[in-house]
């Protein structure tokens, strides 16, 4: 798909301008506006450099999170209280995972009802590499520097605490 032509001006910045003269002054229209674009400019560049390896982000997160657990395994529930999304997501990504010889999944001898998610040789492989490629492009935030992302990091944590994505302390 070829990439649209840039436009002459900010429609944010436009559509900011018109909204304060139709319903006034509203900053958060402004940001979660940008928030949301950012969101999709990120998400379609990590999702290129990850494709080649059969991987979405939402995958290669959880690869990534299999590869921090001590054992390379986790229950299918802490995958989705640590990647903190529903558990037919965490099903479905761990299943493509599967399907790819990327992960392995047994039921858990400690619970007679859950599964265990376990990452292969090969996935352990493909997240090195896919790893590499993105630090490489610096997840897309290339055009901040490391104090900038720091802020980014501290601006944007009021909001998850507040959606109580964990407890501040």
């Amino acid at each position: 798909m070829p990439k649209p032509l840039s436009l002459s001006f900010d429609p944010i910045a436009r559509a900011d301008e018109l909204w304060k003269q139709r319903w006034g002054s509203v900053p958060s229209m402004g940001a979660i506006t940008s928030i949301m674009r950012a969101h999709q400019i990120l998400l379609s560049q990590v999702d290129a450099v990850v494709r080649p390896y059969g991987l979405t982000f939402a995958r290669y997160e959880a690869l990534v999170l299999l590869t921090f657990s001590k054992s390379g395994e986790l229950p299918m529930s802490k995958i989705g209280e640590r990647l903190m999304v529903h558990p037919t997501s965490v099903t479905n990504t761990v299943d493509r995972l599967v399907k790819s010889g990327l992960v392995d999944k047994r039921p858990n001898p400690n619970d007679g009802r859950g599964t265990l998610a376990s990452i292969t040789d090969r996935g352990r492989e493909v997240v090195e590499s896919a790893t590499r490629d993105l630090m490489a492009m610096e997840f897309g935030l290339g055009v901040y520097d490391a104090e900038d992302c720091g802020r980014i990091f501290e601006m944007l944590r009021p909001l998850r605490v507040a959606a109580e994505d964990f407890e501040e302390s």
